[in-house]
């Protein structure tokens, strides 16, 4: 997707960036049941607890694949709806191998608190407030980044920018 002269490159503001977050988070649940259903028909799976290790594993291939892609291309379905598109920092499309390392460091989002989870042996809500406090956090240290940008995108090389809708 080429870049206009016109377009800045300005961070998105958190808030916009972080419901643009939950949308890809709700887009998500169709990936999960199509995935899901695909794998419990291939593996013959009968107990959604059988087999768990290995629906974690694919799913987490499916979600590759799905952001590799994604934003190989630019952009999500939920960054288009918020007017948001990923570049790398020279202003450039991501290569599939840069959005490869965007998506591992996107990981920070989700592992320290399952991380922390596992190794305390939290269930259930507690679990979830950890959760929630450490996105919160992870959210809020993007201020401290020289450009506002999320320090995933830091370390894979990569920015969030707004893009200016297309006239209808």
């Amino acid at each position: 997707m080429p870049i206009g002269a016109e377009t800045a490159f300005v961070a998105p503001g958190l808030m916009r960036r972080m419901a643009c977050w939950l949308y890809e988070g709700m887009l998500l649940f169709g990936v999960v049941f199509i995935a899901g259903y695909l794998f419990g028909t291939l593996s013959q799976t009968k107990n959604a607890m059988d087999n768990r290790h290995a629906l974690q594993a694919f799913l987490f291939v499916v979600f590759g694949i799905y952001f590799v892609w994604l934003w190989s291309k630019g952009q999500t379905l939920a960054m288009k709806t918020w007017h948001i598109l990923v570049l790398d920092l020279h202003g450039q499309p991501l290569t599939q191998t840069r959005a490869l390392v965007r998506y591992f460091c996107s990981w920070l989002w989700f592992l320290p608190p399952l991380m922390v989870s596992w190794l305390t042996e939290l269930k259930g809500g507690e679990a979830i407030v950890i959760f929630i406090g450490w996105v919160a956090v992870w959210a809020v240290l993007s201020r401290f980044h020289p450009r506002q940008q999320f320090w995933h995108d830091a370390l894979a090389g990569t920015q969030l920018i707004n893009v200016k809708p297309k006239a209808s």
